[in-house]
């Protein structure tokens, strides 16, 4: 069984070096990692969202 791991807003903007505010705007804005509002309560982020939102922001590494 897998366990999921959750970050805080604080927790995943010092993670990206953003501000809290910044990823309050992308959330408003339908852009950044998924998220979700456990028993209606704060915004969490499941890592492993993170993780692949994260991957999708960054080229393969070819230089154009």
């Amino acid at each position: 069984m897998t366990i999921d791991v959750w970050l805080t807003r604080p927790q995943l903007a010092d993670r990206l070096q953003i501000s809290v505010k910044t990823l309050a705007q992308w959330a408003s804005q339908h852009r950044g990692p998924r998220y979700a509002r456990p028993g209606g309560g704060h915004v969490r982020y499941r890592l492993s969202d993170v993780e692949a939102w994260e991957a999708t922001q960054f080229g393969d590494g070819d230089a154009a």
